[in-house]
């Protein structure tokens, strides 16, 4: 059974900083690019950033470039996302993902972790 864990959330203040996990079990992690993925108040699910089975080749939505370092341990079958200098429109529930978003392989069902950004 596939199972995605993620943890790490909470409030925070602007300028401040998270790490998320998200702990995977059921599938070969080793096989497979890994996605975050939030949904911010009102608005859909949006692909915030996803890095390959190596661990190379991360990629970041545009507004979290420079803010924002995703990591995996493939030992520990657990993936990161490094949060630094947040901001309210960081408000999210965040989600982990095998694959990426429109791929055949693309998986999401865990309950996510809520990151709240406010003074």
């Amino acid at each position: 059974q596939v199972q995605f864990v993620e943890s790490g959330g909470g409030w925070v203040q602007p300028g401040g900083s998270l790490r998320l996990s998200c702990s995977v079990a059921g599938f070969t992690f080793t096989k497979y690019t890994m996605s975050w993925i939030r949904q911010c108040p009102g608005k859909g699910l949006e692909w915030v950033s996803s890095i390959d089975k190596d661990g190379e080749n991360p990629s970041y939505r545009n507004d979290v470039k420079g803010r924002f370092t995703i990591s995996r341990d493939n030992t520990e079958n657990t993936l990161y996302l490094q949060m630094d200098n947040l901001q309210p429109d960081d408000t999210a529930m965040y989600y982990c993902a095998k694959g990426r978003p429109g791929e055949p392989v693309y998986q999401r069902e865990g309950q996510g972790t809520q990151v709240t950004v406010s003074s």
